[in-house]
């Protein structure tokens, strides 16, 4: 009598179940992350994606975040303190020839795409993040009072591409690669100031 008694019991806990979760809406995948913008998400198929996929993007997201306002905030450092100690025509005085070529290319091959949204109109837009490193050490009289050295200043940038050449290729980091990113950005940060 146990025995039917605790099938009984069973089942219609079975049944309860079901009937609960038929009952409980379905979560959008991207409910779950706070950091999706959700105009730009209804404008994409995600829901289209695996899932597991989406999943794993979503964890990297949040690192794609911290690495390009970090780069951002760099070229901003960079391209203010130009600014401010040479004037208007920085780009053309401090910025070697080969950067300088090689961002104006870019510019111009983007510029015959007009379909597509541009990078910016700054030509330090167009240049790679290790290139920030060597504008720096060009001109590193105008940036040694805000920096602690030209080879921390090149390590720092130099472990944050490696990651961000990860992210941007659509790529997943380990935990020990992300906390090396957040302590890199913390030191930064410290030393120049937000």
């Amino acid at each position: 009598m146990s025995t039917s008694s605790d099938l009984y019991s069973f089942a219609f806990r079975g049944l309860l179940t079901e009937n609960a979760l038929d009952s409980t809406p379905r979560i959008d995948r991207l409910s779950l992350t706070s950091n999706i913008d959700h105009d730009v998400a209804r404008r994409l198929p995600i829901e289209l994606i695996e899932e597991d996929l989406v999943c794993r993007a979503k964890r990297m997201a949040t690192v794609y975040i911290a690495i390009t306002a970090f780069e951002n905030t760099v070229r901003d450092f960079v391209s203010t303190r130009l600014l401010e100690e040479i004037g208007e025509d920085w780009w053309k005085k401090s910025v070697s020839d080969k950067i300088r070529s090689r961002a104006e290319s870019r510019q111009t091959e983007e510029e015959k795409v007009r379909w597509h949204a541009p990078r910016g109109d700054d030509p330090l837009n167009y240049t790679e993040f290790g290139d920030l490193a060597a504008i720096v050490g060009q001109n590193w009289g105008l940036f040694e009072n805000h920096l602690e050295s030209q080879d921390w200043v090149r390590q720092i940038i130099a472990t944050l591409e490696r990651s961000r050449n990860v992210i941007m290729h659509s790529g997943e980091l380990g935990l020990q690669d992300i906390e090396r990113i957040g302590t890199a950005i913390r030191d930064w940060i410290r030393q120049v100031g937000a």
